[in-house]
């Protein structure tokens, strides 16, 4: 197989997220990683590469050298991988764009309005796929969830609830050398929001994605409840949807207890839907005055969607892995049509596109602007 060529900035020895991203990449069998500029610490770098394989020559000490040499090779990489802290997101993938690089960004997209307006214009302008992983959205009860709700087996849409509690911010863990906590809690590397950017950006995609509405506005009251800590670490906010629909978003990362408890409730006037994240094989399906209904990953009577969405039987769980291979499955469809010459975009997919990322970011702008204001309604229009 003429497997689709990788390469990684950020996500060297330590790195969570990178490693996430390396294993859904090769669940296919669709991509392989032959360069990186893994980290800023050249060292660090080599043994990265080495760890995972990565020829050390192709192992750079910085993005823009990457971009420049691969670019010029006749064997360089076709899509750049971006797992770096978020406030450097911006000017690598406006770096590899402009080398003709295809991109997939973690998320946030960025940390400014300002900024992802500008990159997403730089995305239309050079042609090029992108794609941020809001990797939920590749659950397959997930895309029954927001099938079901297209063909109107919920009826019109009253309530749409998200919430995403953790609790491994709980105490100040910024304060005790892990790595993880010192960037996503420190505004020049996170940006404005703490657990608003880091899980509150997943549960709003999640929540516009099933119920195919957007959110017009918002009222919003961060806080943060540990002390010495200058982002939000949790988050409650109302929510107006274009369609009539009221809802609620809670982000926590001090709710004890909580491991990773992404969960979404969604209510019509004729039936209802809940899934959570730590049970994603089922998805509770409960009509007006008819037994609940709990319909499983694999099961019958589902759409087709949710079904090419799933690798393996009924009985066989899937999770956090299968749903992000998702996004780099379809993501390797595209690259591969753009082979072939087909004008293939990201938008005729169901994967989260720049615009998607564009609109977590003002998401996040705008419950943090809500916020200082004491609690009052702001447009995202």
């Amino acid at each position: 197989m003429n497997r689709i060529r990788l390469g990684m900035i950020g996500g060297g020895q330590g790195a969570f997220i990178g490693n996430v991203h390396r294993m859904a990449s090769r669940l296919d069998d669709r991509y392989e990683l032959v360069a990186g500029a893994f980290s800023s610490d050249s060292s660090r770098c080599i043994e990265s590469a080495r760890e995972l394989g990565v020829d050390t020559a192709r192992a750079y000490a910085d993005y823009q050298t990457m971009a420049q040499r691969e670019a010029a090779r006749e064997d360089g990489i076709e899509v750049a991988v971006i797992v770096t802290p978020n406030h450097l997101h911006f000017d690598i993938a406006r770096t590899m764009l402009s080398a003709g690089i295809h991109v997939i960004c973690d998320k946030p997209l960025v940390t400014s309005v300002e900024d992802a307006v500008q990159l997403e214009a730089l995305v239309h302008t050079s042609g090029l796929l992108f794609a941020v992983t809001y990797n939920y959205s590749g659950y397959p009860l997930v895309r029954q969830a927001r099938e079901m709700v297209a063909a109107g087996e919920l009826g019109t849409l009253r309530l749409v609830q998200v919430e995403y509690p953790q609790d491994w911010l709980a105490t100040k863990a910024e304060a005790q050398g892990l790595k993880q906590a010192e960037w996503r809690t420190d505004p020049a590397r996170a940006g404005m929001g703490g657990s608003l950017g880091d899980i509150g950006t997943h549960a709003f995609h999640l929540a516009e994605f099933v119920s195919g509405q957007q959110v017009t506005s918002l009222l919003a009251e961060l806080d943060c409840f540990v002390e010495g800590r200058t982002l939000d670490d949790n988050a409650q906010i109302l929510l107006r949807y274009s369609g009539g629909a009221k809802g609620s978003l809670w982000a926590s990362q001090v709710a004890i207890g909580h491991e990773n408890g992404l969960r979404l409730r969604v209510y019509g006037d004729k039936a209802s839907l809940e899934w959570q994240q730590e049970d994603p094989n089922q998805l509770i399906f409960q009509p007006l005055g008819e037994p609940r209904r709990v319909l499983t990953r694999a099961g019958a009577g589902l759409y087709r969607l949710s079904a090419e969405s799933s690798r393996l039987p009924a009985g066989h769980p899937e999770g956090f892995l299968e749903g992000f291979a998702n996004l780099y499955r379809e993501f390797a469809d595209c690259v591969e049509a753009r082979r072939a010459g087909k004008d293939r975009h990201i938008t005729d997919t169901l994967i989260p596109a720049v615009g998607d990322g564009v609109k977590g970011v003002r998401f996040i702008e705008a419950a943090v602007t809500s916020a200082r204001a004491g609690g009052v309604w702001q447009s995202l229009r």
